[in-house]
């Protein structure tokens, strides 16, 4: 817990240096509530650094989105297959995709659809778009996220700012608001997470530096009572992490790149303001975590991972894509552009998915439901070729036909994109035996290498 508010107001109870008893607590928890910062910095000193700061964007539809309405559309289907939506040429010859997503029409040369994601296992969460895995043989602790996977192997890029950043809201469905476990690698690599608008936990609030440094000098006399009850010196190196888990605080820039008041508003009109309220039990439609997701990364964040609005449309499929289609197009085309203009679309490879595909054929509620058999992904930036379609589905679009795509040979694409051969690294799980970091021996995608 990083945030701070000044103290001996309202009544409270101060310590003798006017440090208010619940303040005391709440710094004292950077020390006693696991140190998750200040872990995740300690992973840096174990690891080392990669040579250059590359970086993935994983943004995640949960509830499963219809891929058949999107960007696999079936005119040749019946009608309670094909849907309402007419399909529009892009500038990708041959290529077609929904006529609610223009913008990605006009440079779909800059992104890859892959048409035929399979092997979804059918559950409702996030965990084989996190990880490339399903829980078959996993082994004690879970398996890892591709973000806690990068803060054990790269460590931060540079001591103001996590390796590992989630921005999925808290949602009623639990598992839709999961940016990826650390599984088996512990807290001590799981994802960083501000709180509501994005900035909170990360400022001083109402106080003085001073101040907090007279905090610091209470954390480190408590530190001292938990080393002094630590017989087997694994606390001798934790005055230096708390010093860099301090420095993030007091540097200010992790919450400057949390600040988008600090962009031209005519970029965040690119890229949309959206939404925070939370469609019923799924995620916010907040096209500002796109723009946050770049600022991020450009900070020096290695895994960013958002979830946008929710797609579990078993009513109302066409009415809900009226209003989602165009806001999701507007977003991901805006961060693609924009990691273009800046010279990033090299070094950070975006991913946009979801759990499953949906049905064939049209329910009576005008929905589609779940459908794991096949699926769609989109790829763009990490330095791969894009332009390009990947895989196809039958006439109905319920099977995949021609080049079947796994998660996991999703995710060996995105360690590719990241400069990590996933043939000769390993992590060790909790029994030190080293794991490889995607399932199958999968290998990344040749088409777009």
């Amino acid at each position: 817990m990083l945030k701070i508010s000044a103290g001996g107001k309202n009544g409270r109870a101060d310590f003798c240096d006017g440090v208010a008893r619940r303040d005391f607590i709440r710094i004292g928890a950077m020390g006693i509530g696991g140190l998750t910062m200040a872990n995740l910095l300690e992973a840096e000193a174990k690891s080392g650094i990669g040579s250059s700061h590359k970086a993935v964007i994983n943004l995640f539809l949960p509830g499963g989105p219809p891929h058949q309405d999107m960007w696999d559309l079936k005119m040749d289907a019946p009608r309670e297959i094909r849907g309402e939506f007419k399909p529009i040429s892009t500038n990708v010859p041959g290529t077609q995709i929904c006529e609610l997503f223009p913008r990605m029409a006009k440079m779909m040369d800059k992104f890859t659809v892959i048409r035929s994601i399979v092997g979804a296992t059918g559950a409702h969460d996030a965990d084989q778009c996190m990880t490339g895995r399903t829980k078959k043989n996993e082994p004690p602790g879970g398996w890892p996220s591709i973000g806690s996977i990068l803060s054990k192997l790269e460590g931060p890029t540079n001591p103001d700012t996590p390796p590992f950043l989630g921005l999925c809201p808290k949602t009623g469905e639990i598992r839709w608001s999961d940016p990826g476990k650390a599984g088996f690698l512990g807290p001590a690599h799981a994802a960083f997470r501000p709180s509501a608008e994005g900035k909170e936990d990360m400022t001083l609030n109402g106080i003085t530096l001073q101040r907090l440094q007279d905090r610091k000098a209470l954390l480190r006399s408590f530190d001292q009572f938990r080393r002094n009850l630590d017989s087997s010196g694994l606390m001798e190196g934790m005055d230096a992490y708390n010093q860099q888990a301090y420095g993030i605080l007091t540097s200010g820039k992790l919450a400057d790149a949390l600040d988008l008041e600090q962009e031209d508003a005519k970029l965040r009109d690119r890229y949309g303001r959206g939404s925070a309220k939370h469609v019923a039990d799924g995620a916010p439609k907040l096209l500002d975590h796109f723009l946050l997701a770049r600022r991020l990364v450009e900070a020096g964040v290695r895994c960013v991972s958002l979830s946008f609005s929710r797609w579990d449309w078993h009513g109302g499929n066409f009415k809900r894509a009226r209003e989602d289609f165009p806001m999701l197009d507007q977003g991901v085309t805006a961060l693609v552009e924009d990691l273009h203009n800046r010279g990033l679309e090299k070094d950070v490879a975006v991913v946009c998915w979801g759990e499953f595909g949906r049905t064939p054929t049209i329910n009576k509620n005008a929905g589609r439901d779940h459908w794991p058999r096949v699926s769609t992904a989109l790829l763009a930036c990490g330095g791969l070729k894009h332009g390009q379609v990947i895989g196809a589905t039958d006439r109905l679009g319920g099977e995949a036909t021609e080049r079947p795509v796994t998660f996991p040979e999703m995710h060996a694409t995105l360690y590719h994109t990241l400069g990590i051969d996933v043939n000769t690294t390993t992590i060790d799980d909790l029994n030190g035996r080293p794991r490889y970091l995607v399932a199958d021996n999968a290998q990344p995608l040749p088409e777009v290498i």
